[in-house]
């Protein structure tokens, strides 16, 4: 009864938000840092051959411009987590955004790759600091009656950010050289951090008693996400051109990250208000939440990297028209985040989440089941259709991650989500690099059975989304 009144008193603390113009400035301003943090996980990739040959570097080791971002900000997003409900999300934000502009620039002028990687891996504890509290924020600004609102818009900028990476490169490199990349974030940084001065919200309430920033905990977070993501990432290697190389060491480092881990939540559950949010997990609709979020992710993965394949070398489409067929996901998502922003408040979250991932395993496996000569029409309605759904689950998923927990644990509830994402989308990754790795990419066969354990992924973030309706009574 009491945690239940703590909890009623957090909300009614933190339903006011702010007043129509200062809710604009302040949208404004979380709106641009979400999207140059998420851009620029993947804005890099298409440059990677240019950046090896001018830095004179071997494409294993050129593809750790990328690597030196993504670890960077899986490590720290739940440790800045923790320090915003102890320091302030505004104040982690802005500092996020000033090391995320200042070390752009660094690696704008990069001569060499170790600057050049030095340099991303700064960007990343930038973006870690900007995408740790970004949903925190988003919570302060909008009154709980338009959160569903706020959180729509917040889930579509991320979900278009985290697939138009290639197409907003390519346009840059175009007519510019790689550097570019880099160089444009330092305008965009500057414009953010002199609004977000002025109008990013303040705390509004105490942190949570017993709430400390332990060094030992960061260290242990840093090491299992680390290990984790280094096991997994090898796993994907080729070696002599055979998929899934040095699967050895690979295995050895998953398995001492899952011993880190061990130890790490061991650790973790003594404390009062822990680092890794425990506490939080243990809150069914949060954690069924986490699930479906992971699964759902995991599917997005798995069919992001397979459809290029099955696009450009099954069914003989250009680069350009591929492209085209692919970006009908993203339109779609956007085309949804409104209409599932309304929806929010009006019926329960887990019943949206549920329809939307139901819509996008129909359109996955419809996908998986195209004739041997699609015309384009079949293949873009069924990305339409799995936009829409992605769309109609992400804005109400989101939604619960955010409110299910009592306000003064909003940090940790942010950081769970990024985590989410980046956790579901490596997992992705590792179980594609396992279907290559037994059915070649190149056949069709590869990106097919792919696209069928997308669909089951969608299917069971359905079934954890449906779940919630039991649990709450209302689904969120």
């Amino acid at each position: 009864m009491q945690a239940a009144a703590a909890v009623e008193s957090d909300a009614a603390q933190d339903a006011d938000g702010l007043d129509p113009p200062a809710r604009q400035r302040a949208m404004l301003v979380i709106i641009l840092g979400i999207m140059v943090a998420v851009l620029d996980g993947t804005i890099v990739n298409l440059a990677l051959p240019g950046i090896a040959r001018e830095l004179q570097a071997s494409p294993s080791h050129a593809i750790w411009v990328v690597n030196a971002y993504q670890i960077a900000t899986l490590v720290m997003l739940l440790p800045l987590a923790s320090l915003g409900d102890l320091v302030g999300y505004r104040r982690v934000y802005l500092v996020g955004m000033a090391v995320f502009t200042v070390s752009s620039i660094g690696a704008t002028f990069a001569d060499s790759l170790a600057t050049l990687i030095a340099a991303r891996t700064f960007q990343g504890l930038g973006a870690a600091g900007i995408m740790s509290v970004n949903a925190a924020l988003v919570r302060l600004t909008f009154p709980s009656a338009l959160l569903g609102r706020g959180m729509a818009i917040n889930s579509m900028v991320v979900a278009t950010s985290s697939v138009a990476g290639p197409s907003v490169a390519a346009a840059i490199l175009s007519v510019a050289s790689w550097p570019w990349l880099f160089a444009i974030n330092v305008p965009l940084g500057a414009i953010t951090l002199a609004l977000g001065l002025k109008a990013l919200p303040f705390n509004r309430v105490a942190p949570a008693a017993g709430l400390r920033f332990s060094p030992i905990d960061v260290a242990l977070n840093v090491l299992m996400f680390s290990l984790v993501f280094l096991g997994v990432d090898r796993l994907g290697v080729r070696e002599g051109g055979v998929p899934g190389g040095a699967q050895a060491s690979a295995w050895a480092i998953l398995l001492a990250g899952v011993a880190v881990g061990f130890v790490y939540l061991r650790r973790q559950r003594r404390l009062a208000v822990p680092l890794f949010p425990i506490d939080l997990l243990r809150i069914p609709v949060f954690a069924l939440s986490m699930g479906t979020s992971v699964a759902a992710f995991c599917a997005q993965m798995l069919a992001y990297i397979a459809l290029p394949f099955l696009l450009l070398e099954v069914y003989g489409r250009s680069h350009i028209e591929a492209g085209l067929l692919i970006t009908a996901w993203p339109l779609a998502i956007v085309a949804m985040a409104p209409i599932a922003g309304r929806l929010i408040g009006r019926y329960p979250d887990g019943l949206l989440g549920g329809i939307g991932l139901g819509l996008l395993a129909i359109g996955l496996a419809l996908l998986a089941a195209l004739p041997a000569h699609p015309g384009n029409a079949d293949i873009a309605w069924r990305m339409a259709l799995c936009g829409l759904g992605f769309g109609l689950f992400q804005s109400p998923n989101n939604h619960t991650i955010v409110t299910s927990p009592p306000a003064h644990r909003s940090g940790a509830a942010s950081g769970m989500l990024g985590t989410a994402r980046l956790t579901g989308q490596t997992l992705g990754a590792v179980v594609l690099a396992g279907v290559f790795s037994i059915w070649t990419p190149h056949g069709g066969r590869g990106p097919v059975v792919a696209l069928v354990l997308a669909a089951c992924c969608a299917g069971l973030a359905a079934v954890f989304s449906s779940l919630r309706l039991k649990t709450t009574g209302q689904g969120g």
